[in-house]
């Protein structure tokens, strides 16, 4: 309690302090004595409070010491024990002249008298969003604490000013610190050189996850010395531990995290989890009895958060040639109430602003805009997706100013071996172009931009349009000390291996790989071999599954553990060259050796140094290309999905089938990120687009018609287990390639109008943008409102 407004020492002085009448009542109430001669012996604290001191920071309300709203801390000092205990009491049922000697905390008396309020009065004070948790209803079925809940009524003081949107952050200034900068070469230098420079935006939205199985954790309290089991369905065991143990006040040593599997996480497991986890935990707690709550859809989207929506403005030198020499970018996210992961979600933007492409000078800066919205998170690419998609943007905007093909143009300014990045790393087993020549190949990119043009000739109210697109996506944490992992293997004396490792499972297949990788490393079937769950009892620190590094930290930690037992049982197999697996560990275990190794693995020389702009923040790169055909109705705005092939570079694939549904799901989430997904918000930040029925994902009829996914051949990696490369997060920027083959097919109905050169726009492609973007006499009859004169229904934030 080494946050209160007294320490230790003072109360023991308050406490122990004798030399008073023995017909008085003293005690001390935030720390200030208090002297009853004639207290009530009927009247209870709360009463007291609230009517005699005015303390209405202590709540009435049951009155039966069931909701905790009277809840107080009592501190005592125990001279057997020679220290002072602290005690969490129900006013409501305290009697006043229990409290002789005895010191009182309310919520008013948390904090520092030096002016700073305590955390916890800052949550208490206010709410900064919609979909704030204020409280918890515990009941003895989902729908009464349902039921509940909605009958709760709070008068809210409205916020002002009220900032939703990025743009509402930019003029009020309300950003997150600190303000990330990267930058490389001169920029004055490469701007003079230019023979043209452009300026432009571009805004790009959010995403809600929308995993099949919404937040949800079971707690089960074990009865002694404060131990706590969770099932939880998170992508962060160790977090989820942490936060929980302090939540509850113990050691992380008490409290077990176990995941089993979850339905799908996609980064919205990351940190957000935790919000539900250790609300369940505290009720446990307090109730001595397991408590389960899993979300509704609604509840979900509503209070957890999604992708980061980003805005990004750009001035861009190139030459005639459409070689860039010069880049200024600045990003701005919309981090929501809090800074959760949009820092390094910032850092990873920016370490991705260039994508693909080469740039001598360039210099780009990450603001964190501070809004009322529940706090943004983690989701697949973590920043990547966004950064990207305003670096394509631009390269864009200088093919369409130099009426050059914009394949050409990108095949200009691709990277090549040992050149460096904006943050000085050396690229080196680059296999971009082989995957750009192969994709160009596999999707008979001539044929098709032929038969574009034909199309477009004959077509006046429905065009098509083409582009390939490259990704370049660095793999590890940015995070340094989080590119670590553990893992557990026992031998039985029946020959079959439990294996354990740090990493979940959540519909992605690590858990298949890790079996693949122990089989291997073992020489045994993988019949053999199992996996019962992830727990932080069995593999303790872990680092969250994500970041596409799981299979290449886990991997490594079980290799390590099953090399340690392989090495163990040498001696067996060299005495017995013909015997099998189950007859050395059995002589291995009645020579009394152990059957049980642990295995760990950091990622050796990285590191980055913002402030010199020096070091290695990434182990290294996966390689992608994808080629897109599409067909929009200029008329209205909808589009279909023709055709796309992709290549990806995965390294020598640990599990091909696994890799290429792995390539499908991430460009379908990608399709539904940049065409379809649009979250809707009122003006106050109330979230319109709940649920199913009004948020629109990917269905069948958008997947591309013609769809082919290759894995780049012969190209091994060194720095990652067996050779094999990551790819969970790399494949979905890729869906970038329908967005501008989207915005190739509008060109071509602009060019009906007249209309040439660069334009603004926006993701998502929905079909307002799409209509709104082929201009033309219909267009024109529905004008932009004056500024100040429209106040729009939904606000894109």
């Amino acid at each position: 309690m080494s946050d209160l407004t007294y320490g230790e020492q003072t109360n023991r002085n308050k406490l122990t302090d004798h030399n008073m009448s023995a017909d008085e009542l003293v005690f001390f109430v935030n720390g200030k004595k208090i002297t009853e001669k004639h207290a009530d012996p009927e009247m209870t604290l709360l009463t007291y409070l609230r009517r005699k001191l005015g303390l209405t920071g202590t709540k009435l309300g049951c009155a039966e010491g069931g909701c905790g709203a009277c809840t107080v801390m009592l501190s005592k000092y125990q001279p057997h024990l020679r220290r002072v205990l602290h005690l969490s009491v129900n006013g409501c049922l305290a009697p006043l002249c229990s409290l002789h000697h005895c010191a009182v905390t309310t919520v008013e008396g948390i904090g520092s008298v030096a002016g700073k309020l305590h955390p916890v009065q800052v949550r208490t004070v206010s709410v900064t969003c919609v979909g704030h948790i204020i409280g918890a209803v515990v009941a003895d079925t989902q729908a009464h604490a349902q039921r509940a809940a909605k009958a709760v009524r709070i008068t809210y003081q409205e916020l002002q000013p009220v900032i939703i949107t990025i743009q509402d952050a930019i003029t009020h200034q309300s950003f997150f610190q600190p303000v990330r900068t990267i930058q490389r070469g001169d920029l004055d230098q490469g701007f003079t050189q230019a023979d043209h420079i452009l300026e432009g935006e571009m805004h790009m939205g959010g995403q809600e996850h929308f995993y099949l199985e919404t937040n949800v954790t079971v707690a089960v309290p074990k009865g002694e010395d404060g131990e706590m089991e969770l099932f939880v369905s998170t992508q962060s065991a160790t977090k989820t531990q942490s936060l929980v143990a302090k939540a509850l006040g113990v050691p992380a040593s008490r409290v077990v995290i176990r995941v089993k599997r979850m339905g799908g996480g996609f980064g919205g497991k990351e940190s957000r989890s935790t919000i539900l986890s250790t609300v369940v935990a505290v009720a446990a707690q307090k109730l001595k009895r397991p408590v389960r709550c899993m979300l509704d859809r609604d509840e979900d989207m509503l209070v957890t958060g999604g992708r980061h929506p980003f805005y990004g403005r750009y001035k861009v030198g190139f030459m005639k040639s459409g070689k860039v020499v010069a880049l200024e970018v600045t990003y701005y996210n919309n981090a929501g109430n809090s800074m959760d992961l949009s820092l390094s979600i910032m850092e990873r933007a920016l370490f991705h602003m260039e994508n693909s492409y080469s740039i001598a000078n360039i210099r780009g800066r990450g603001y964190l805009c501070k809004t009322h919205l529940p706090s943004n998170t983690a989701f697949r690419g973590f920043g990547g997706p966004q950064g990207m998609l305003i670096a394509e943007s631009w390269m864009s905007d200088v093919a369409l100013s130099l009426g050059l093909p914009a394949e050409q143009v990108r095949r200009l300014n691709m990277y090549i071996q040992g050149e460096r990045t904006p943050y000085s790393q050396i690229l080196d087993h680059i296999t971009l172009d082989r995957c750009w020549d192969q994709c160009l190949e596999v999707s008979s990119f001539n044929q098709r931009r032929a038969g574009v043009e034909t199309y477009n000739r004959d077509h006046r109210w429905t065009k098509r349009g083409l582009s390939v697109v490259p990704t370049k996506f660095g793999i590890s944490f940015t995070a340094l000390f989080l590119n670590q992992a553990g893992a557990l293997a026992h031998i039985y004396t029946d020959g079959s291996v439990l294996l354990t490792h740090g990493g979940t499972e959540m519909g992605q297949g690590l858990h298949t790989k890790m079996v693949q990788v122990a089989s291997r490393t073992l020489g045994i079937p993988s019949s053999k071999i199992h996996i019962t769950e992830t727990s932080t009892n069995t593999v303790p620190n872990t680092s969250p599954t994500a970041a596409s590094a799981s299979s290449d930290l886990n991997g490594a930690a079980v290799h390590n553990a099953c090399e340690i037992l392989l090495h163990r049982l040498e001696p067996y197999k060299t005495k017995n060259p013909k015997g099998c697996w189950e007859d050395w560990v059995n002589s291995a275990y009645f020579d009394r050796v152990s059957l049980s190794a642990n295995g760990f693995y950091k990622t050796p020389d990285l590191g980055y140094d913002f402030e010199t702009n020096t070091g290695r923040p990434f182990n290294y790169f996966s390689y992608g290309v994808a080629c897109s055909e599409v067909e929009i109705d200029c008329l209205t705005g909808s589009h279909k999905n023709i055709h796309t092939s992709i290549v990806i570079d995965v390294g020598n694939s640990l599990n091909p089938a696994l890799d290429i549904g792995q390539v499908e799901g991430g460009f379908m989430q990608g399709v539904g990120l940049y065409t379809l997904e649009e979250l809707k918000y009122s003006p106050e930040g109330y979230l319109f687009t709940r649920g199913p029925g009004m948020y629109k994902i990917p269905a069948f009829g958008d997947i591309p018609t013609d769809l082919t996914v290759s894995l780049l051949r012969d190209a091994p990696n060194d720095k990652a287990i067996f050779s094999s490369k990551a790819v969970g997060e790399p494949p979905l920027f890729l869906a970038a390639s329908v967005f501008f083959a989207i915005k190739d097919a509008v060109t071509a109905a602009r060019k009906e109008s007249g209309l040439s050169g660069p334009f603004r726009f926006d993701s998502p492609a929905t079909p307002e943008r799409i209509r709104n973007a082929c201009e033309d006499r219909f267009t024109k009859l529905c004008p932009p409102a004056e500024p100040g004169t429209f106040t729009p229904w939904a606000v894109v934030v």
